[in-house]
């Protein structure tokens, strides 16, 4: 490990040898790192949290420290965090709140500058939180959402693979895969750009496209949109997790708002 001098480390962590541990980070508590991982100036990770490899954690950030829940009751529960994550200025990442369960991070995610993951929330590869984006707690974010600056997520809501949430924006409740959430509880289209990005096949795109029109301009009820959409012509993948989804949602889903097109 390559630590600063002013740098607290637990003796109890566990950090690899090519661990960079900069000026006035303190690390306390059964942490563990991985090679790779750059702990900033100022940081401070606690608790039991595991760190993987080649992340980038910046000046500031606090990661696994105590939920903010009024209910909470020092247990042992659990931060964990994959690899090549970039997590930035003063980003807040809690632990879980329950005895034995995990605030969990996946792969490749960039936390930008002052944006907030509360305890036992799920989030999982590639998705980028922009500035002041807050997560209540239990939130599930799948894998490429994009939430943009100082977008704020209610507990318990989910954001599904590929969605856009558009800068201060509240989510009170769930947004479907592919989609553009423009307003409160609204979507308007698809996040286009995004599928294209993906490499998500252009045969795919139209099936999405179709999908999102059964579900929100039929005027079919969600349970026999649904059952609409399971109707295609071999559904692919895209539109199968889009169905399961909403099939699953247990906060409701966005409803759909005309300021906006598919096309």
């Amino acid at each position: 490990m390559k630590q600063h001098p002013t740098a607290l480390v637990d003796s109890g962590a566990r950090i690899d040898e090519d661990v960079t541990v900069g000026p006035y980070a303190v690390i306390s508590g059964p942490v563990r790192i991985a090679s790779g991982t750059e702990v900033m100036a100022h940081a401070h990770i606690s608790g039991h949290t595991e760190i993987g490899r080649d992340n980038q954690i910046h000046i500031g950030a606090v990661i696994g420290h105590i939920p903010q829940h009024l209910g909470y009751k020092p247990c042992v529960s659990h931060t964990r965090i994959g690899d090549r994550n970039v997590i930035r200025e003063y980003v807040t990442i809690h632990r879980s709140w329950e005895e034995g369960s995990a605030t969990v991070i996946g792969n490749d995610n960039c936390f930008m500058a002052m944006s907030h993951v509360a305890h036992d929330c799920r989030v999982g590869d590639q998705v980028i939180m922009a500035n002041g984006a807050l997560l209540g707690g239990h939130v599930e974010v799948e894998d490429k959402a994009f939430l943009s600056g100082n977008t704020v997520f209610h507990q318990f809501t989910r954001v599904g693979r590929l969605a856009m949430v558009s800068g201060l924006v509240g989510v009170g409740v769930d947004v479907p895969p592919f989609c553009t959430a423009g307003a409160r509880n609204l979507v308007c289209g698809l996040n286009i750009v995004g599928l294209r990005r993906a490499g998500i096949a252009p045969e795919n795109r139209t099936q999405i496209k179709q999908a999102f029109k059964i579900l929100y301009r039929s005027g079919h009820t969600i349970k026999n949109a649904l059952l609409e959409i399971e109707k295609m012509d071999h559904p692919c993948e895209e539109v199968l997790h889009f169905v399961e989804f909403i099939r699953n949602s247990k906060r409701g889903i966005c409803r759909f708002s005309s300021n906006g097109d598919t096309d």
